[in-house]
Parts: structure tokens; sequence; C-alpha cells
């Protein structure tokens, strides 16, 4: 999975995120919260953040992974009942960029992406929402595979109204 891999991707970029993908995050989330995950899969990112705290108000997603997590389109949702909209999102930008415009209309934003995207020119237009960049490094997306992925991810943090300017958090 990724611009330097010869493996065909997941339809949907379906890959359920790992707890290590998670364990960064965590130390910028409150004690208790209560969020989204509007691209839920098998529901794997919802249990992790459950089991550190969060409090899961939305889970669905187009081609739900799992019976408890209910079919919604991302887009057509709306989020007034949780503190945040925490996801591992296509990383397709063209599915990408409408989830963060989206999102960002509700609640501040914890999306989980490529590194190399804050470097791009199509970055541009969301900086102005980036609030917190959480460097995780490369990830092992498939279970039982021996390597990682060939791109290094973060954790991006949008918010509509950031009082602050960007705030980078490198690996630990």
């Amino acid at each position: 999975m990724g611009k330097r891999s010869d493996f065909e991707r997941k339809p949907r970029d379906y890959y359920p995120t790992p707890i290590e993908a998670v364990k960064p995050l965590l130390i910028h989330l409150p004690e208790k919260y209560t969020f989204a995950e509007p691209c839920a899969g098998d529901g794997r990112l919802i249990n992790h953040l459950v089991e550190n705290g969060g409090e899961v108000r939305y889970a669905f997603d187009i081609e739900p992974q799992s019976d408890w997590v209910k079919e919604g389109d991302a887009l057509s949702q709306g989020y007034t009942q949780c503190d945040y909209i925490i996801t591992n999102p296509p990383w397709n930008r063209k599915i990408l960029h409408p989830m963060i415009d989206h999102f960002i209309d509700f609640k501040p934003t914890w999306l989980l992406f490529d590194a190399d995207w804050m470097h791009t020119k199509q970055s541009i237009p969301y900086t102005k929402y980036l609030s917190k960049v959480v460097s995780i490094g490369r990830v092992k997306w498939i279970e039982g595979s021996s390597s990682v992925g060939k791109d290094n991810c973060c954790w991006y943090l949008f918010e509509k109204d950031s009082l602050y300017p960007t705030r980078f958090f490198g690996r630990n």
C-alpha cells in the first residue's frame, strides 16, 4: 500500500488501524472524551480508543466490516453529539480533501494518513486549519506481514477556528 509499493491497494483503502498507530495519539486526547468514527471499517480504531478513555457516539462506514458498525456515508452525516471526529480515512485526495472540508464544520478532527501530504502544494488550502501534527512513522498495516508500510504517517488535527500555529510532535 502506498506510492512506492508494487502491491495492489485494497478496495476503498481498507486497512484496519493497528494499536501501534493509535498510541502516539493518546497523549493528545483528554482522559475522557466522545468521538465519531466515520470510516469505521471493522471498528478496530474504535476499540483502541474506547480501551483508552473514549466513548464512541457515531460508528459507520460505506461498507461496514462489523455487525455493530452502521452503514453510512461520512460526507452525508452531521457530527453534533461528540467532542472529536477521529478516523483513518481513505488516503485518496479526491475523498480525503472533501472529508476535511466537511468534518471541520462540525468538530475538531483527527485524521491518520501519510506524512508526505503536508509537504505538497495540495495541502496549502488546509494548513490554516491544521493545529497539530503527530508523527508516528511507518505502520504495519497488514496483520501477519513481516514488514511495515513504505509511507511515514501522521495524525493531523484539523480545527476550523484554530487559535494557534501548527504544533509538530515528533516520534517518542
